[in-house]
């Protein structure tokens, strides 16, 4: 019988294994006029593919990692709605086809993006050596706008979503410091015991992804109209 040890060094291995492969395939696959409609089709699925690996590898599995998922996904759709249908706080933006099913105007997976955000970076600030937790969340929140400089041209290049005038408003940054800091607060306080490198991985993977997608050409405009959601 394999000793527990090796079992989770087993599961670490291929999840790291799986999140890389799955990245570059994604890439390819992007990068290619041919197969690109069928991989922004895929977009949702690679992201729910995602979180079951993070659970998967997720050690201690419990009622606080349950409830950590589940207030974020709450906490990170509801911000999302206000932030459509008011313009009060990312800016004035309207989503597009490529994530998917939504409620409202709002894409389902983006509860799960922010899940996948926060605890990707919660446990890579794990692994810091930041003794403080108040120093760990507030270089946690920064480095979610880091990653959202990069997402964002991105984003708009492959109709994730849209801002109105084609401008990422500062106040964009802004909400993602605060709602990073709040969301790894509470993966803070909940205190999950350290986990294994699998979220580092897909922090340092996502980087990578968007921007490679960079380089890619750009959807054209005419292809994808834009609705303007005017707040209400």
């Amino acid at each position: 019988m394999e000793r527990p040890e090796n079992i989770k060094s087993l599961k670490a291995t291929m999840s790291v294994r799986l999140i890389i492969i799955f990245h570059l395939v994604g890439i390819a696959g992007l990068s290619i006029a041919e197969t690109k409609p069928l991989f922004l089709m895929l977009v949702p699925y690679h992201l729910l593919l995602m979180t079951l690996v993070l659970f998967f590898t997720h050690d201690g599995f419990g009622a606080r990692f349950i409830l950590f998922f589940l207030l974020v996904f709450i906490i990170g759709f509801g911000v999302e709605w206000a932030g459509v249908h008011t313009g009060q706080l990312f800016g004035s933006y309207t989503y597009g086809p490529t994530l998917g099913f939504g409620v409202d105007g709002i894409p389902l997976i983006m509860g799960v993006n922010w899940f996948l955000l926060a605890y990707s970076v919660g446990v890579t600030l794990q692994y810091s050596g930041i003794k403080y937790i108040a120093l760990r969340v507030l270089s946690g929140a920064l480095l979610l706008v880091l990653l959202d400089v990069v997402i964002e041209p991105a984003a708009i290049k492959y109709n994730y979503w849209h801002w109105a005038n084609g401008v990422v408003p500062v106040n964009n940054y802004i909400c993602w410091f605060v709602l990073g800091a709040i969301l790894l607060l509470v993966f803070e306080l909940l205190r999950f015991k350290k986990q294994s490198i699998v979220g580092v991985v897909l922090l340092i993977s996502q980087f990578i992804f968007f921007i490679a997608l960079l380089s890619q050409p750009v959807l054209t405009p005419a292809a994808e109209p834009i609705k303007t959601v005017k707040p209400r």
